[in-house]
């Protein structure tokens, strides 16, 4: 199998398998049903994932190294720490709603806790941005001279607490800029 063939077919599988868990969950998705989605034999599927639940774990570090990469590259261009951390929030809020099916399916079946090594590594990541952000905005006088460290917990605490609600009550979860202006009126220096 060439190397085209190959990265192909493993897109091929992650479409069929987000298609698949998405409208099956994690517990009625079978590797069958996978690979018959992506057009190739079980066998097939089993040359690129072991099971189920490697599949299921590959597509969580995906998504949230797919994240990452996304947020890494806008950060580059941008210099206004404001301007920067409003992006953030709502860069997480917007993809988070936008793969929320998989979010759903696989936290109500797995609980939070599935992955939890590769969760772990992506919000140290996170964490590690948002703390650059914050520290630059407090040096630049942008923001107020507030502690760094709790202050990234808290913005973390928010985004997290916009996933957990995708999967409890997916219909009632709050909009990405009234949580940047909370955030932003509790961070700016007054005039």
């Amino acid at each position: 199998m060439n190397r085209r063939s190959s990265l192909e077919s493993k897109e091929n599988i992650k479409k069929a398998a987000l298609e698949v868990f998405s409208k099956y969950g994690y517990g009625g998705a079978s590797m069958r049903m996978i690979a018959q989605e992506a057009g190739m034999s079980v066998g097939g599927l089993y040359l690129y994932f072991k099971n189920k639940e490697d599949l299921c774990l590959f597509l969580i570090k995906e998504k949230m190294d797919e994240f990452s990469k996304i947020a890494e590259n806008a950060f580059k261009i941008i210099n206004d720490p404001v301007e920067a951390i409003t992006r953030y929030i709502n860069m997480s809020i917007e993809y988070a709603r936008k793969h929320k099916e998989f979010i759903i399916t696989q936290s109500k079946e797995h609980g939070f806790t599935f992955g939890m090594e590769i969760k772990k590594r992506f919000f140290e990541d996170q964490k590690a941005l948002i703390l650059k952000i914050i520290q630059k905005g407090i040096e630049n006088g942008f923001f107020k001279p507030l502690e760094p460290v709790e202050v990234t917990k808290v913005i973390m605490g928010l985004i997290r607490g916009f996933v957990i609600s995708i999967v409890i009550d997916p219909e009632d979860v709050f909009d990405a800029r009234y949580c940047t202006d909370l955030i932003l009126k509790g961070l700016l220096k007054e005039n």
